[in-house]
Order: structure tokens, then sequence, then C-alpha cells
């Protein structure tokens, strides 16, 4: 397929011909099975090496004959030498025919995450494309794509500027319709190396997304410790301590034999340094907000 795309521009970017990778199409499908070859059409057009292309699909009939007529157009040589993998989304309750269950939506989550995981284990850059189907698959292939994605892997959304959904259905638009894939930023757990290494050998996304829960606990205690031992005064200390203890002025300042009007002074002084700290959000940082910040802080302190 050597059509070219007016619109494109550089957003595919410049491939290195004396290093062909191979690459893969991961694509969620709809009713509307244009948008995955249009989508296939504009990667091959820019130069992309795609060897594969896999179709998530769901078991409702509307998307099961989308499906039909891409296995149809796969059949006919549109695509020379490319593999067509259909997967369907299954739950453990069997296959999903839409998502309006919990169980739905974690077996969305399952299937793209496998998918996109044996793409990239098996060497290929990856490029996903969410425009086709329900709204909640690009969003949960979102999610999938900032756990396993590497540097040169791709999510992309699809534009057509004489085509819409629902119009008449034209499988390969002409030269001068203009088309763009639109890449969707990603923050990438990739560039961090080990994480990623260690993400790639977990088989279950809820685990992958139970040890990254984990982590960003891990990171706020060090954030917090860092508040109060760096940025408070060791008086200040006990006072927050108390404080998120649920005792008030008077009960502290009788704990550490002070003036009322002193343990006073130095919350206001505390909450001036929390401010500064949060960033200066809008709103009031007072006592609720430093009880809501540090009460499980020092929680989990004292238990150690």
């Amino acid at each position: 397929m050597n059509r070219k795309s007016d619109g494109m521009g550089s957003s595919l970017g410049h491939m290195d011909k004396g290093r062909r990778r191979s690459e893969a199409l991961i694509a969620t499908l709809g009713v509307e099975p244009q948008v995955v070859t249009i989508t296939l059409d504009c990667l091959l057009a820019g130069g992309r090496n795609i060897g594969e292309a896999v179709v998530i699909y769901t078991e409702s009939p509307g998307v099961y004959e989308a499906l039909k007529v891409i296995e149809d157009e796969f059949a006919r040589p549109a695509y020379p030498g490319m593999v067509l993998r259909s997967v369907p989304v299954t739950s453990r309750e069997g296959a999903v025919r839409d998502f309006r269950t919990d169980e739905d939506l974690r077996g969305l989550l399952r299937t793209l995450y496998a998918e996109v995981r044996r793409a990239r284990q098996a060497g290929n850059i990856v490029h996903l494309c969410v425009s086709g189907g329900r709204k909640v698959m690009g969003i949960v292939g979102m999610v999938v794509a900032q756990l396993l994605f590497g540097p040169e892997d791709h999510v992309w959304h699809l534009i057509t500027e004489g085509w819409r959904p629902g119009a008449g259905r034209h499988l390969h638009l002409p030269e001068e319709e203009k088309v763009w894939l639109v890449p969707v930023p990603v923050l990438r757990w990739s560039e961090a190396g080990t994480l990623m290494q260690a993400v790639a050998e977990m088989n279950d996304p809820a685990e992958v997304v139970a040890w990254y829960e984990k982590l960003s606990r891990a990171g706020e205690v060090k954030r917090q410790r860092e508040f109060i031992e760096r940025w408070l005064t060791r008086a200040e200390r006990e006072v927050v301590r108390l404080a998120c203890r649920g005792l008030d002025n008077a009960a502290i300042a009788a704990a550490l034999c002070k003036q009322e009007q002193t343990v006073a002074n130095q919350l206001r002084g505390v909450y001036e340094k929390l401010r500064e700290w949060l960033g200066y959000p809008a709103g009031n940082v007072d006592r609720s907000v430093l009880i809501a910040r540090f009460a499980p802080y020092f929680t989990l302190v004292e238990e150690q």
C-alpha cells in the first residue's frame, strides 16, 4: 500500500531504512472497520514496517460484522505478507459483549495488557490506535500504554477530513482526502529502566497496579518525611505530631508545657510552610489540611 497522505506531515517520524525493526498495529474495534484499515494505510504510507495487525473486539453483532469486513480485506491482496490477529475481549465470565460491569472492564484491561505485552516481548514497535470502539477502550488502552510502552511505541488518534463515522463505508480513502494520525502523549514508565523490566515480567495487570500503588505510597511517605524533618523545627514537629493525633491547642500546650498562644503561633508558621510545600494551592491551608496530609504518616511511623 503506497497511498500518500497529505495530512500526516511528520507525525510518523523518519524511518531508518537500514534498521527495519518489525512493528505491530494494535487497534480497538467498534462498528466502523474503516478506523482500522485507514490507520493501517497511514502507517504503511509513512514507511512503517507493519508485519502484524491485532484487532481487539467485543462479541456484539455490529462489532462482529465490522470484524468480518476486516478479515475479508486481509483475505484479498491489500496487505500482502501481513498477519491479522482477531482477539476478543474476554473476562472470567466469558466473552464480553459490552462494558457494563467491573468484570467487563477488568477483562478489557487484561486483554489489552496481554496483547501489548506479547507484541513488545516479540521485539515489535507497537502502534496502538484508540479511535475505534467504545471510549472506555481508548481510556484503558492509555493505561496499558503507560504501564508497558517503550520510547519507540506510539498511541495514535485518527482524524479524517472527508469521512466521518456513520458515513458510507470506504475502507481506503482516496488520495485527495486528508487524514491525520495524531500522536497521543504517553507518560511512559520505560524511562525508569528497571521499573520497566519489572513490569514486563508481571503477567497480571492488577499486580502491576498494586505494585505501582505501593511505590506511590512509599514515595509519598518519603516526601512527607522530608517536610517533617527538614522544613520544621523540632518544636514544630512535636506540635504537628500531637495535632495529627487530634489534640486541640489547649491539650497540645498542656502536653508540651507551653502557652496555648505559643502553640497557635507555631501552627500558623507550620501552615505557611505547608502552603509553600504544597505549591501554594488555592484555598486555605489549615489544621484540616495538615491532619489529612500527615496523620497517616505519623500513624505509620509510630507503628514501625
